[in-house]
C-alpha cells in the first residue's frame, strides 16, 4: 500500500505538460478544480472523464501510475459513496431499496434512493479526477524547485503586505519533498519490524492501531533528524530566505501556455453552459 502513495513524486519527461510554465499550470489546475466542482449533470462529468484520460495521455504518464496513486484514497470514496447513497434522496420518488433493520428496541430502516446513488456517483468521479488532475499538474509534471518558484512569483503581490511568500512556498515544496521520503522510511521500518516478528495485517482493529506504535516513534525520531539535518545544510550554504536570491532559470509564459489557459477557459465556460441547460435533464 505505502507503494501506491505517489502524492509529491515528480516523473520527469518531455511531454508537452512538462514543458509548461509552471504558473501556468497552477493557474490551469485552479481553474480545472473550479470545473470540477462547477459540473452538476452527466454531460459535464463526463467531459470532466474525457479530459482527464486527455491530460493522461498528454502528460505521458502510464496509466497504471495514475490509477494506483488512487489506491489508498479508495477508502475514503467508498465511504464517501454509502454516505451519499443512504443519506441522499428525494422521498418524492419511489425508494430503489428499503429494509427494516432491528438495533435493540429501535428500528433503523435504511433507504436507497435514485437520487442518492446519482450523488454518490458523481461524488466518487468527481474526488478522482480532482487528485489525477492536480497531480499531474503540480507534482507529477513538474519538480519541486519550479513548483516554489512559481508558488511564490504568482503570490508576489502579497509582499507589498509583509507576507512572507518565499518562506511559505519552500515550506510548501520540502513539505512535498519529504512525502516520498517519509513513505520510504515507513516501508523501511514497518519491513525491519516484521522481520523482528511484528503483526499488521491480523487482529482486531485496537491490536493493529497498537502494532504500529512501534513504527510511529522511529518515524517521527527519523523525521526530526532529518529536518535538523536539512537545517543545518541550508545554514551551510548562507540561506537567508528569499532577500538578495538570484535564479539560474527565469520563468516566462509561452505560446503553449496562452493557448492552455485559453482552452481552460473555454472548458470553465462550456461547464457554466451546460449546467444551464442540462440536455439530459439529470443533475445533482
Amino acid at each position: 500500500m505505502l507503494k501506491d502513495i505517489t502524492l509529491g513524486q515528480y516523473f520527469p519527461g518531455n511531454s508537452v505538460i512538462h514543458k509548461m510554465d509552471p504558473r501556468a499550470k497552477l493557474i490551469v489546475a485552479i481553474l480545472y478544480i473550479v470545473a470540477i466542482f462547477c459540473a452538476q449533470n452527466v454531460v459535464c462529468f463526463a467531459a470532466l472523464l474525457l479530459s482527464a484520460f486527455l491530460l493522461i495521455l498528454l502528460s505521458r504518464i502510464s496509466v497504471i501510475t495514475i490509477l494506483r496513486g488512487l489506491k489508498p484514497i479508495m477508502f475514503v470514496l467508498l465511504f464517501t459513496a454509502i454516505i451519499n447513497v443512504f443519506l441522499t434522496g428525494d422521498t418524492t420518488e419511489p425508494p430503489l431499496w428499503q429494509a427494516e433493520i432491528p438495533i435493540f428496541s429501535l428500528v433503523w430502516r435504511p433507504t436507497i434512493y435514485r437520487a442518492g446513488v446519482i450523488r454518490a456517483i458523481f461524488t466518487s468521479i468527481r474526488v478522482m479526477v480532482l487528485i489525477m488532475v492536480t497531480s499531474i499538474f503540480l507534482t507529477y509534471t513538474t519538480s519541486p524547485i519550479t513548483l516554489t518558484d512559481a508558488i511564490e512569483e504568482l503570490l508576489a503581490p502579497l509582499k507589498l503586505l509583509h507576507i512572507p511568500v518565499h518562506d511559505f512556498a519552500m515550506m510548501m515544496t520540502i513539505a512535498l519533498l519529504f512525502i516520498p521520503t517519509l513513505i520510504e522510511e515507513t516501508d523501511k521500518i514497518m519491513n525491519a519490524q516484521k522481520a523482528r516478528g511484528a503483526d499488521f495485517a491480523n487482529g482486531s482493529l485496537v491490536k493493529r492501531a497498537k502494532a504500529l506504535v512501534p513504527v510511529l516513534i522511529p518515524l517521527f525520531v527519523s523525521a526530526f533528524k532529518r529536518a535538523e539535518d536539512l537545517a543545518v545544510a541550508m545554514e551551510c550554504r548562507c540561506y537567508r530566505g528569499g532577500k538578495g536570491r538570484t535564479k539560474l532559470h527565469k520563468l516566462q509564459y509561452h505560446a503553449r501556455d496562452i493557448v492552455a489557459f485559453l482552452l481552460m477557459c473555454a472548458f470553465l465556460a462550456g461547464i457554466f453552459v451546460v449546467n444551464y441547460y442540462n440536455p439530459l435533464e439529470i443533475s445533482l
